[in-house]
């Protein structure tokens, strides 16, 4: 096992990245002291898969557990659901010290996460991710939220688990979209932060995409070391320095959106991440034979070319109401190198355009 220690002013905590490592979560519990009742959020098939073998370690070590479970996909990071799971834990409540566990990919952990931010103004929670984006991205760094019908994360808190534990084993039982949906968010950090990471992507994708363990162990510690440092620098997205971890978002959740989530997180990142590019180029910034890397990696992983069955109005409509908008001005994180990039505010609108529609 590998302990990667995201460091904050308060409240910094471990990510325990390893093989197999469901039995070892509950020495790390008994250190954290964090009550002995584990409410576990997840969705059924999940359940199915881990509940079990989760359920057992803790068990054994003396805590009771109890599963809520959501419907799989997007739908499920609405009010209602937040809402609904947040009634069934006050009933179940009694005498109790809870704490929760969310046990599942990137929706599950923003649900999760946000119901533990706000039920008794805040109980304590873990992450558990079982998708490949969860483990590099979205399980780190404190972000909760649930959607609106004007786009994605609108209503959300910063609140941090008390450590996140990755094992890679489960991401065997991934099929080839959920690897490819996490592959964009590594492709992400190699163009922003790491172009050591890039190349390694560039040359190893296809045994990443096999699952190989040793390429997919380096991916996952390269890239949860990029997202802790990040966000210890900057945790609540006040100094600019977390917005880089935006790259290719700001079109890729108004395309999730305005598809009505046809599109996974990564495949729409990854649309956006070629826009982003796009927009580099156009305001003389990038280099194009590194776009053109971008593109092609993209490509050769598998994800999408091009911008299908979506109104370019309804982009640019839900892009408005994207909260990295501010005060009404665009906002975007451009390429200037593998490995550099920056926070662009301004960009002309003919060059957005361009842009969108150069893969529509």
């Amino acid at each position: 096992m590998t302990t990667i220690h995201l460091k904050l002013e308060d409240n910094g905590y471990p990510i325990v990245i390893g093989h197999d490592i469901f039995k070892s979560i509950p020495q790390y519990l008994r250190k954290l002291a964090l009550g002995k009742d584990a409410v576990i959020i997840s969705h059924p098939k999940i359940e199915r898969l881990y509940g079990a073998k989760l359920s057992a370690s803790l068990f054994k070590a003396g805590y009771s557990v109890k599963f809520f479970n959501v419907p799989e996909g997007e739908a499920s990071k609405s009010a209602s659901c937040a809402l609904g799971l947040i009634e069934n834990i006050a009933g179940y409540d009694v005498h109790r010290k809870l704490f929760i566990i969310a046990l599942g990919g990137g929706v599950v952990g923003d649900l999760a996460g946000f119901v533990a931010a706000i039920y008794k103004r805040g109980i304590p929670y873990l992450q558990v991710p079982t998708t490949l984006l969860a483990q590099i991205d979205s399980a780190i760094g404190g972000k909760t939220a649930i959607d609106l019908k004007y786009g994605k994360n609108l209503v959300g808190a910063f609140y941090q688990p008390k450590a996140v534990f990755e094992d890679s084993k489960v991401l065997s039982s991934l099929d080839l979209r959920q690897i490819r949906n996490g592959l964009a968010e590594a492709i992400k950090y190699g163009v922003i932060k790491d172009q050591i990471l890039f190349r390694f992507l560039e040359k190893n994708y296809v045994r990443i995409l096999k699952c190989e363990p040793a390429a997919m162990n380096f991916m996952i510690k390269r890239c949860a070391k990029i997202k802790a440092d990040v966000v210890s620098v900057d945790e609540k997205e006040t100094k600019g320095v977390r917005t880089i971890l935006n790259f290719g978002h700001t079109v890729g959740h108004a395309i999730e959106a305005a598809g009505h989530f046809h599109y996974h997180h990564g495949e729409a990142v990854a649309l956006g991440m070629r826009v982003a590019g796009r927009i580099s180029v156009g305001m003389g910034l990038w280099n194009i034979k590194e776009e053109k890397r971008l593109n092609d990696l993209i490509t050769c992983v598998g994800l999408p070319q091009k911008i299908e069955k979506i109104k370019f109005s309804k982009i640019m409509d839900l892009m408005r109401h994207d909260k990295k908008f501010v005060a009404g001005n665009n906002r975007f994180v451009l390429a200037l190198s593998l490995g550099r990039c920056k926070v662009v505010e301004n960009v002309p609108t003919n060059i957005i355009t361009q842009a969108i529609q150069s893969i529509s």
